[in-house]
């Protein structure tokens, strides 16, 4: 079931998410770290209304953000279409133990669906240009690479901005 999330049901997101950096790391992967993602940033995706979780057994196994919200790195991209009506992916994550199993599919499916439900023009999101099985998940659903950004807190390497237009 996916639902949207609350401040109570944070602390479990940020078990996830720091569990998913570690797992990152490990494959030498640096996309999260200590800091990011933050307590601070789920928070305000709480406040904003943003932050879905999903769950299994009633227990919280991954999360994502579908955020109105444009961030300021984004500004230098050439997006496929206008800045209008767009949607904004972030902090998508399932637990290490869960991954392989559909739940990130299931979760971009939720988003999608609701992008296109409420007449958003396009969804788009980035990821970590050496984290090349999200490139190539987001690749296989139709999403166009179309750029780099940086996120010096984050890391040295860029990450790619891809857009999908509904």
């Amino acid at each position: 079931m996916i639902r949207k999330a609350t401040y109570k049901d944070i602390d479990s997101i940020l078990k996830i998410t720091r569990t998913c950096a570690l797992f990152m790391t490990n494959q030498g992967v640096f996309q999260w770290n200590e800091n990011y993602p933050s307590k601070k940033a789920f928070e305000n995706d709480v406040l904003r209304d943003e932050l879905y979780v999903l769950e299994t057994n009633s227990k919280i196994i991954g999360c994502i953000v579908v955020s109105t919200f444009m961030d300021k790195e984004y500004i230098p991209i050439k997006w496929l279409i206008p800045n209008s009506n767009n949607i904004y992916i972030h902090r998508l994550a399932v637990h290490p133990e869960q991954q392989g199993k559909g739940y990130a599919r299931k979760l971009m499916n939720f988003a999608e669906t609701l992008a296109k439900n409420n007449h958003f023009v396009s969804i788009r999101l980035d990821t970590f240009s050496k984290n090349v099985r999200n490139q190539k998940f987001y690749e296989l659903r139709n999403y166009k690479r179309l750029g780099e950004i940086y996120f010096p807190n984050q890391s040295e390497s860029p990450f790619y901005c891809y857009e999908l237009v509904l």
